[in-house]
């Protein structure tokens, strides 16, 4: 399961990499990247802040890795929480004051709000659950904060059948293939979760030396 969510996080985070050195090294500006050059802290957060979550997240989800090593995953949380609360964040932050480019359709502004918010509000949620020391929905709710901030490798799937027949999406058909990638993802965990058996919830010491909010093995 890491290697696929790793490969999944491949594209946009390659992307996010040619833009981070576009911003830094001077590129020239076009139409197409202007109103990231005219703000590019956002957007820098953003692309920082998601290429962390996606791919450090991804080990998340090897149960034999975190067995081996189990102070990896409180370890990993403690970057994994602010990274994933900055790219929600910076996303939200964008959808709002960044212009929208003319491929999107105006639904794509209040989609990305949305999907933002519920990201940040799931990680928030996951990260008060561990403090209660309820493993299995601190497990529920990361898994959902996740799926939402992998939308974007989704969405290049979503994307690529009809780029491949049509041409680049625009309008309304971008708008809902956009939806498809984060709608896919949550679907896929809440499918996982609703499979995985019942088992009660172990309630597990604090170490005296562990602060209050860091994710708990699971």
């Amino acid at each position: 399961m890491p290697a696929g969510l790793i490969m999944l996080s491949a594209v946009p985070v390659i992307a996010g990499a040619v833009r981070a050195a576009e911003l830094t090294g001077g590129a020239t500006v076009t139409p197409d990247n202007a109103r990231f050059f005219a703000s590019p802290v956002p957007v820098l957060v953003h692309i920082i802040g998601a290429s962390l979550y996606c791919l450090l997240g991804a080990l998340q989800f090897a149960p034999g890795f975190r067995r081996r090593r189990p102070g990896w995953h409180r370890l990993a949380g403690r970057v994994l929480i602010p990274c994933g609360l900055a790219a929600a964040l910076s996303g939200v932050w964008m959808a709002l004051f960044y212009p929208r480019p003319p491929i999107d359709h105006v639904l794509v502004t209040p989609m990305r709000l949305v999907f933002g918010t519920a990201m940040f509000c799931c990680i928030v949620l996951g990260l008060a659950a561990i403090r209660r020391r309820d493993i299995a929905r601190h497990r529920a709710w990361m898994a959902r904060g996740y799926a939402i901030g992998l939308g974007a490798g989704t969405q290049v799937l979503t994307h690529l059948p009809w780029m491949l027949l049509v041409g680049q999406p625009r309008g309304v058909g971008r708008a809902l293939l956009m939806l498809a990638g984060w709608v896919i993802n949550l679907a896929v965990v809440e499918w996982a979760l609703r499979r995985r058996p019942t088992r009660p919830t172990r309630s597990i010491p604090r170490r005296a030396d562990a602060p209050a909010g860091v994710l708990a093995s699971k």
